[in-house]
C-alpha cells in the first residue's frame, strides 16, 4: 500500500464508505479543470485535473472528488486499471 497522509487517508476512506452504499454501476470521470489539495505536509498542491465519481444514474456523488486514482485503488483494494473510468 502507498503512504497516505492522515487527511488524504481519511478522504479516501470516506469515499470508500460512500461507495459501499452506492448501487452497482458507479463510474469515474476525469475533469480537465485545475484543482488544489493539501498534501501531508499541509502544503497546497495544484493539479491540472481531478476525478469525480458519478452514480449509475449520472449524478455526481457528494464528497467523491479526488486527484490520485492510485490512492482510491489502494483504498478499494483493486488495481488502478480496474477502476471504472468513463470518458
Amino acid at each position: 500500500m502507498h503512504y497516505h497522509s492522515e487527511v488524504s487517508f481519511n478522504h479516501y476512506a470516506k469515499i470508500k464508505r460512500i461507495l459501499e452504499d452506492q448501487k452497482p454501476g458507479w463510474y469515474i470521470k476525469k475533469i480537465n479543470s485545475p484543482t488544489k489539495a493539501q498534501n501531508f505536509k499541509g502544503e497546497t498542491v495544484s493539479y491540472p485535473h481531478y476525478y469525480r465519481i458519478f452514480s449509475k444514474d449520472g449524478e455526481q456523488i457528494k464528497f467523491c472528488k479526488f486527484q490520485q486514482p492510485i490512492r482510491l485503488a489502494d483504498m478499494l483494494s483493486v488495481p488502478v486499471d480496474e477502476l471504472p473510468f468513463q470518458n
